[in-house]
């Protein structure tokens, strides 16, 4: 072994087999792999969006035709998906493996979203909760918080992106000379158990102050 540090350009890429030989692959070998998603997207059928489990969606691209020939069956993709209510799932390419991905349309594009392999996402009774004992009425406030703090979307006020405003007050004291901000600090100390029903019947009671609205008469008026 060299006592040196490996430059990004000598990392190479290869598959190990059972005995311990490493076969190489190069990207050109990656690149003409015999796949037909490599080079092109692949309509594999069409469901109702409601149908996919939102955990095995990725983020979203968007897609846009290469040159005027490829425009006119984007379009009638586009409007075929927005006629027929659905979203299309497609096969395609992706950083040398083949996934599986969502067509929907957004406005006059299609975006491609990746999904998970079902293989990729863990089984929710590993990670479930064991059975528990709920008093009456438990649900019944958190329903009431829900209702509250229901909203028609994500925009608006109580949605905005709080790290970028943070990271922007670091900058702007740290270009000025001034005292770095702090963040707060949290209601609860360290180790102090929170009643979450507590926490829910005060979120309830705020949500409604701010509205300007009276107690819910699905709310209980105390512990």
């Amino acid at each position: 072994m060299e006592d040196r540090e490996v430059s990004f350009g000598e990392i190479g890429q290869g598959y190990e087999l059972a005995g311990g030989r490493v076969i190489p692959l190069t990207a050109e070998d990656l690149r003409r792999m015999p796949l037909p998603t490599a080079r092109a997207i692949e309509l594999v059928g069409f469901l109702q969006a409601a149908a996919v489990d939102p955990i095995r969606i990725g983020p979203g691209y968007y897609l846009q035709p290469q040159g005027a020939v490829a425009a006119k069956p984007y379009v009638v993709l586009r409007q075929a998906l927005q006629r027929a209510s659905k979203v299309a799932v497609a096969r395609y390419a992706w950083h040398g493996r083949e996934r599986l991905g969502l067509l929907r349309v957004r406005g006059d594009v299609i975006t491609l979203h990746g999904l998970l392999w079902p293989d990729e996402i863990r089984d929710p009774a590993q990670v479930a909760p064991a059975p528990v004992r709920l008093e009456e009425g438990e649900v019944e406030e958190a329903v009431a918080l829900i209702e509250v703090m229901s909203r028609d979307s994500v925009e608006g006020p109580e949605f905005t992106d709080r790290y970028t405003e943070a990271l922007r007050e670091v900058i702007e004291a740290k270009q000025e000379g001034l005292r770095l901000p702090e963040a707060p600090q949290p209601a609860a100390r360290p180790g102090q158990l929170v009643d979450l029903m507590a926490a829910l019947h005060e979120s309830v009671e705020k949500a409604q102050a701010s509205r300007g609205s009276r107690t819910s008469p699905n709310c209980r008026a105390g512990p």
